[in-house]
């Protein structure tokens, strides 16, 4: 009777713990990171007898936790992954909507500014006209201006909220440092403290939302945790961090440091995964070349209509005025090279532009070593040549190539030799954007007027005709009005056997046909004119001139109704100015302003639909690999309910066996009465 009654006490004890289990698995049904707990029973050792082994009840030897290393590494990794791509989506959408809006977007601007050219050059005379152009002048420069603003908030909110990530991946890492402590302490009794275990996997799941990790499980149960190339951010109960401070090149740029003690190293390009990686991936793909883009193209806008406009005339007949701003004014060239926070010399370049057509969208990185310069384009990480390397002396002004002999479109003027070690950040394009702005505001000051006229004299016999001169070179920019108009007129009198003379007998001076050779009657004939200073322009003879017929070309000091230049400028609209290679020969490289436009658009359109695509693609992934878990982790309850009734049962069934047990007892016990 003792027997039976220890076995019906065994069975109620593990009974009672298995309703205890089945009740926390209940209770925690929608406890994040909770995995189902089983009570694991066995038979007690059996007690021998001279019939056999006779069995002693239960006992509890263990509260199993239902868990996979495998599958929480599974949800771990597409939490860190489908984290990072909506990190990423979620910034490049509103890229997309800003560039590609026809009210926010640079290319309706842009249509805008050559349509008032367009309409000018049919009257250049008239005054309302040429105001329309300086009125969608300024609105193209303040559209530049606002989309760089816009974008340039975006930068400020990826810097607050990689400083708020952070805060959050050092908040976790202490929360699992504690747990892997507590864990320790309580594994050394020789059980798993299952209620911890799961803590820390949450714990460790959701710092995967934030920064990508890799975990390590140790012997005495504890995990280590390491972020980006190997860093580790927690080991056993102690913890390192990671912080966001200014970039030392560029202090409007975060840049995330690994704080271990009193080091300190630069991990922003290597972590990846959560929303920290998804917000770096984001700047340094898409954030930073489109500002690069955007100030290329700027700089280009400002670069081609300011060049145009100085090689003509305005309706007074002086040389053309700017448009827009000087892009190379000294306050705006200094911004375009930062110097390090580690420099130990106060040396600050100056970036000048010196070819808008040629300039690419990447940074560069200049170190000096104390006697040689190093530079290199950050978008592919190429060598630069430098020339000359090193400077025979300061002030000294270096330029740039690649190494195929492509010219970047700058150079950088150094008043001193900085201090070995020092290094520069170059950012030619990034501010092209916000730094446009327009000068000229007096429309008849707009140099619709080519500099140079031509025509053909009344006696002539013939039929010859003379085109309007092209001025194909220029000494200044502008051009020196007074150089060109002291070289005119010239006078170009035919002699009948197939040559110009000025005055008749004496060959033209400066006049070359292209190609060389005599004239031909009846075709085209193409001619140019030096006129000294730098100065050349070509025009064109056809027809069938008598000797003694006479072209003269003349300063077009009242050209008012010229508008050969006007026709230039609404021309630049489709002229391949940006982006081109003047390494590659026989082919066109470049793209006008629109295409430019356009190509930044598209790319960025691209990348927006393959976030989306990634965004669907790492969500289902993350969806499966949380069934998978939950397939085994999680809490059935429709089980669990089931699992009630039948350890309500058990116990139900135990309690009678000690009833039973009783009874016999008391039996045995009134026999002897």
């Amino acid at each position: 009777m003792a027997d039976l009654l220890s076995i019906g006490l065994s069975g109620l004890t593990a009974n009672k713990t298995s309703l205890a289990v089945t009740g926390h698995n209940i209770t925690n049904v929608n406890t994040p990171g909770f995995s189902r707990q089983d009570a694991v029973q066995a038979t007690r050792n059996p007690q021998f007898s001279g019939a056999g082994y006779i069995g002693s009840g239960t006992t509890l030897v263990d509260i199993r936790r239902s868990y996979s290393e495998f599958l929480s590494a599974q949800v771990r990794s597409s939490t860190a992954l489908s984290s990072d791509v909506s990190a990423y989506k979620s910034q490049i959408e509103q890229l997309d909507s800003l560039l590609a809006g026809s009210t926010t977007g640079i290319t309706p601007a842009l249509q805008k500014l050559f349509s008032a050219l367009q309409t000018a050059a049919e009257d250049p005379a008239n005054i309302p006209a040429r105001q329309l152009v300086l009125s969608e002048a300024e609105g193209l420069a303040k559209r530049f201006n606002t989309v760089y603003d816009r974008i340039n908030d975006q930068n400020q909110f990826i810097n607050k909220q990689m400083s708020a990530v952070t805060d959050q991946v050092n908040r976790l890492a202490t929360s699992i440092a504690s747990y892997n402590d507590a864990i320790a302490i309580a594994g050394a009794n020789g059980a798993q403290p299952n209620d911890l275990l799961d803590g820390r996997d949450e714990a460790i799941r959701q710092l995967s939302t934030f920064v990508g990790v890799t975990a390590v499980p140790q012997d005495d149960n504890t995990i280590n945790l390491f972020v980006g190339s190997g860093q580790p951010l927690v080991v056993g109960s102690k913890t390192n961090s990671l912080q966001v401070r200014p970039g030392q090149g560029d202090p409007t740029r975060a840049e995330v440091e690994f704080v271990s003690g009193g080091s300190r190293q630069a991990v922003t390009s290597l972590l990846t995964g959560g929303e920290l990686g998804g917000l770096i991936r984001y700047r340094a793909e898409s954030l930073d070349p489109t500002l690069n883009s955007l100030g290329r193209l700027a700089l280009a806008v400002t670069d081609q209509v300011n060049t145009q406009l100085g090689q003509g005339l305005d309706l007074k007949g002086k040389a053309g005025t700017a448009l827009f701003g000087d892009f190379n004014d000294s306050s705006l060239a200094s911004l375009r090279a930062r110097a390090f926070s580690t420099n130990t010399s106060s040396v600050q370049p100056a970036l000048n532009i010196n070819n808008t057509s040629v300039l690419t969208t990447s940074d560069y990185r200049l170190e000096f070593d104390g006697t040689n310069y190093q530079a290199r384009r950050l978008s592919d990480g190429e060598l630069m040549v430098v020339n000359p390397n090193p400077p025979a002396g300061y002030p000294a002004t270096l330029s740039f190539t690649d190494l195929s002999g492509r010219a970047q479109g700058f150079e950088l003027a150094l008043g001193a030799a900085p201090n070995a070690g020092d290094k520069y950040l170059l950012q030619p394009t990034r501010r092209g954007a916000t730094t446009i702005s327009t000068t000229l505001d007096q429309p008849d000051q707009l140099a619709f007027a080519a500099p140079v006229r031509a025509e053909a004299q009344l006696q002539n016999r013939g039929n010859g005709s003379i085109s309007q001169p092209d001025l194909i070179a220029a000494g200044t920019s502008p051009i020196d009005a007074t150089v060109i108009a002291a070289a005119l007129p010239v006078a170009l009198t035919y002699n009948g056997a197939g040559a110009f003379e000025n005055p008749p007998g004496t060959p033209a001076a400066g006049l070359n046909r292209i190609p060389a050779g005599a004239f031909v009657p009846g075709q085209l004939n193409t001619y140019e004119l030096d006129l000294g200073g730098g100065n050349r322009v070509s025009f064109t003879v056809s027809g069938r001139p008598e000797d003694g017929d006479s072209f003269s070309l003349a300063f077009n000091q009242t050209g008012v109704s010229d508008n050969r230049n006007a026709l230039k400028l609404a021309d630049l609209q489709n002229k391949q100015t940006v982006g081109v290679d003047p390494t590659v020969t026989g082919i066109s490289t470049g793209v006008s302003f629109t295409d430019g436009y356009g190509d930044m658009v598209e790319r960025v359109g691209t990348l927006t639909a393959q976030a989306r695509q990634d965004s669907e693609a790492t969500g289902a992934i993350l969806k499966q690999a949380v069934d998978n878990r939950d397939s085994l982790s999680g809490v059935n309850l429709d089980e669990e309910a089931a699992n009630l009734i039948k350890f309500e049962q058990y116990y139900n069934a135990s309690a009678q066996v000690i009833q039973v047990a009783r009874s016999l007892f008391d039996t045995l016990i009134n026999t002897f009465r």
